[in-house]
């Protein structure tokens, strides 16, 4: 019983079909490996003509960035197609498969579509772009923006972090562009004692605002008492900069105040906490 089944593998293994079956099979496996080795290559050219054209127009380097990976998708997703066809998947079966799981992948894929959906609002209605640097309310998130993505937003924080943010929480949130407009105002506070120069400090704070090098004339500047505390008068100083300018110029400023203080003898007072003992 044991030889005669052996013997009617080996026959059916001899068989001139199986034989040109399994030869077919080998050479449709063949040919889409070359298919696909060739397919990845025309996806990069392709690719690269998008981003170059795009280029050319001085599109948003964002939508570039969209763009792109929208394409790459669709282009696998054709790619995969043409294989398929190679062993039989046709277009029909593909949309019959489609639409019988339609349901199924839109209530699985309801995360990602909307945050499709987001990206297409950014690109569409610009709250920022590639470069500047935002800052949103969902999850106090911040930092400057590397990348649009299909799905997704990279943020580059100060200290070289990369924060992936979906394109739906952006979309659908708060968020602050501190680097959308060409200038900021910056504002800088000190506390002195109530028994300082009150004049003669609002003197120095504004003489080192006037004689900043970064420090727009042209726009107003202001000095000004803007609390009365416990412990201190807090004087504010305010300016306008370059975007650019904001933080050196605000650390810049901040040191000299101090440094003028000193020099002047005008005392920025510590908090105090007065301790009374009970004999």
């Amino acid at each position: 019983m044991f030889l005669e089944t052996v013997q009617k593998v080996l026959d059916f293994i001899n068989n001139k079909r199986f034989l040109q079956a399994v030869t077919d099979f080998a050479l449709q496996i063949v040919i889409a490996i070359i298919i696909y080795i060739i397919g990845i290559k025309l996806i990069k050219f392709t690719r690269n003509i998008l981003r170059k054209s795009l280029l050319r127009t001085n599109v948003e380097q964002g939508v570039i960035q969209f763009l792109d990976s929208l394409l790459k998708i669709l282009l696998y997703i054709l790619l995969i197609l043409i294989i398929g066809g190679r062993f039989g998947v046709t277009k029909s079966s593909v949309i019959a498969l489609l639409g019988s799981v339609g349901l199924a992948i839109g209530l699985s894929l309801q995360g990602s579509l909307s945050n499709f959906a987001g990206g297409v609002l950014i690109l569409i209605l610009k709250p920022f772009k590639v470069g500047d640097y935002i800052m949103e309310d969902t999850n106090k998130n911040e930092g400057t923006v590397k990348e649009i993505q299909i799905f997704y937003t990279k943020l580059l924080t100060p200290d070289n972090k990369i924060i992936v943010i979906p394109n739906g929480v952006l979309s659908n949130s708060s968020l602050t562009n501190a680097t959308n407009q060409d200038k900021r105002r910056v504002s800088v506070s000190v506390g002195i004692s109530y028994d300082s120069d009150l004049k003669k400090a609002k003197n120095i704070i504004e003489k080192l605002l006037v004689q900043d090098e970064k420090v727009l004339l042209e726009e107003p500047i202001e000095v000004f008492v803007d609390q009365l505390t416990q412990s201190a008068v807090i004087i504010t100083g305010r300016m306008w900069v370059l975007t650019d300018d904001y933080w050196p110029a605000k650390w810049r400023i901040t040191e000299e105040m101090k440094l003028a203080f000193d020099k002047e003898d005008i005392k920025i007072p510590h908090n105090l906490l007065d301790i009374k003992v009970n004999k």
